[in-house]
């Protein structure tokens, strides 16, 4: 991943996805070779002479005898042990524990002196963040959803959605009445969380299939670690490819990817939370198809729909940008259309909203009530037009007609009748598998990802605290990776603290975010398995579409290097930037 547009220069020193400072390229310059010596191959031969002579007088053998590889590692000047430094090394005489703590409160100086004033405002929350290059000079068409994307709601429909649910299962399925005392929690779920059916375990998971412990819970009360590592077998991982399906729906193990998951994350954490402080019995699979079905039935039955429609300003938020994004667009002679699951009553209410009474003029196709993913998928269900009151009409559909409005259908008949494929359609939407997937796997369109927990990370990512947190956190545990050769019961001591200071990094800045579960975009290190997908079904992504106005209809964006571990094998204190006050390293030699 990869930032574009930055608000401050210099931003090839920073890592785009936010994920906590990195110094990207590194710059051997003539002032910090001068410091250490007459040249970096002097320096390099004088401390090689040094430990050579330390060696041989205390009747050890030389380093030279060492096989090269195995030399490399065992030297504390190497780069898998750490830069030479200017304090004392156990070599001259010093402790080991005395030494470390050098090398620590050494490394601890360097990173705020290497922060500048300023720069924990880098990151613009209204940016576009590319993944793949793309180039919107070659995009004709620009295809859209409808909620999340064209729509952006406020949070206050959570509660809605929440308490309307809650009341569907008393009333219904004869719930405890005592479940009226559970109201929503705006900040306990997050996007992207794992539940674990027939364990009731509702976690966040990374990349790679591991469960980061500390966000496993049931109900609202988080689950030990050693009880997580338990129920799986001893292990942290989760075989998710025989629990779930490519749209994480499996039989056991269900991810929530909608934003209009969060209450239902809730209510399903809240009635655990019930049963379990009053001593229930209950079948998790049962209480687990309830809830999702009261969930269903608020969207299915029409209620949020009438709750938007009897309250326009209340829930739909920045109508005025998505006017301006489709307008422009229209201008500048873009075909646009709209597929959408949502009914035609519903749509047509929010676009006269935002948009104004003619904005069916804007799009050459709108489709509507079109049961994604499978529209994506399955060839065998054909379009349906409607008339302008919403009523359905018995042709059959040979053509697609600006202006109209069409119901089901699907995407082969869609490409066969309008010809728009591959890189010239960008399609954006905020579901990754059932907007993106698809498109970009199967059928080669451009897709862009629309993200509103962006936001409002960026701005905790742009915090000194974050900062400042994070950046120490790195140099921290560059430390532990080189310092770990000292194996005495001193150093091993600590070793243990720094360990200890880490993990209470590490939670600090999770906390930072959601106190629960952090970012929806990390574990303490890894991508989330949220990011992973992002990565793999969006070419762009941003917090909404409105952040298209900020860069020309011609703009290309262009993926960061980022380093990738085998290109980047050094640590932060092993790195030298003359203007920034590194002390010179003389690994530096083999950075290009």
């Amino acid at each position: 991943m990869a930032a574009v547009g930055f608000k401050a220069a210099g931003s090839g020193l920073w890592k785009g996805n936010g994920a906590g400072l990195q110094l990207a390229a590194a710059v051997f310059c003539q002032s910090c070779s001068s410091a250490a010596g007459s040249g970096p191959g002097e320096g390099r031969r004088a401390s090689w002479g040094q430990q050579r002579a330390q060696h041989q007088s205390a009747g050890q053998s030389p380093p030279s005898s060492v096989p090269g590889r195995a030399r490399r590692a065992a030297e504390p000047g190497s780069a898998a042990a750490g830069p030479l430094s200017s304090q004392p090394s156990p070599a001259d005489g010093a402790d080991t524990k005395s030494y470390l703590w050098a090398r620590y409160h050494e490394m601890k100086k360097l990173v705020y002196d290497l922060l500048p004033p300023g720069v924990c405002n880098l990151l613009n929350p209204a940016a576009i963040y590319a993944n793949n290059e793309i180039s919107l000079r070659d995009v004709e068409i620009y295809g859209f959803d409808y909620d999340y994307t064209l729509a952006q709601y406020s949070n206050l429909l959570h509660s809605m959605i929440f308490n309307t649910a809650r009341d569907i299962l008393i009333e219904q399925y004869k719930y405890p009445e005592g479940l009226k005392k559970y109201d929503y929690l705006p900040g306990f779920a997050i996007r992207g969380l794992h539940y674990d059916v027939q364990k009731s375990l509702l976690m966040k998971i990374d990349a790679f299939h591991y469960v980061q412990l500390g966000t496993a819970y049931r109900g609202l009360k988080p689950v030990p670690d050693e009880e997580v590592i338990e129920l799986y077998g001893g292990t942290q991982h989760i075989p998710l490819y025989q629990m779930s399906d490519f749209y994480g729906k499996g039989p056991s193990i269900k991810q929530f990817m909608d934003i209009f998951s969060l209450p239902e994350m809730t209510l399903l954490s809240s009635v655990i939370d019930y049963f379990i402080n009053h001593g229930i019995e209950f079948d998790q699979v049962h209480l687990y198809k309830d809830i999702s079905d009261a969930i269903k039935d608020v969207h299915v039955k029409g209620m949020m729909y009438k709750w938007i429609e009897k309250d326009m300003e209340k829930y739909i938020l920045h109508g005025d940008e998505t006017y301006a994004v489709l307008n422009r667009l229209v201008n500048l002679d873009k075909k646009l259309f709209l597929i959408t699951n949502s009914p035609f009553s519903f749509v047509d209410k929010g676009m006269k909203h935002m948009v104004g009474k003619n904005w069916r003029d804007l799009f050459d196709m709108v489709i509507v009530q079109a049961d994604k993913p499978t529209f994506f998928t399955d060839r065998r269900k054909p379009f349906r037009k409607l008339d302008d009151k919403g009523s359905l009409q018995w042709d059959k559909i040979n053509k697609l007609e600006k202006g109209k409005i069409y119901k089901q259908g699907n995407l082969f008949d869609f490409l066969r009748l309008t010809g728009w494929r591959g890189s010239k359609v960008l399609y954006f939407g905020d579901h990754l598998y059932s907007d993106l997937a698809d498109l970009m796997l199967r059928h080669g369109w451009r897709t862009g990802a629309i993200v509103p927990e962006l936001e409002p990370e960026i701005r905790i990512i742009n915090t000194e605290q974050y900062m400042h947190s994070l950046t120490w956190q790195q140099a921290l545990t560059g430390l532990l990776e080189r310092m770990q050769m000292y194996q005495d019961a001193e150093s091993k001591q600590v070793l243990l603290e720094w360990m200890q200071e880490r993990q209470e990094i590490r939670s600090l800045t999770k906390n930072l975010f959601n106190p629960q579960f952090g970012s929806i975009f990390r574990t303490f290190h890894n991508p989330t398995y949220f990011s992973r997908r992002l990565i793999r079904f969006s070419d762009i992504y941003m917090a909404s579409i409105s952040c298209l106005l900020n860069y020309d209809v011609n703009f290309t964006f262009f993926p960061r290097r980022t380093p990738l571990q085998h290109e980047a094998p050094l640590w932060m204190d092993q790195l030298c930037t003359g203007c920034m006050k590194t002390p010179f390293l003389e690994e530096m030699v083999h950075i290009r």
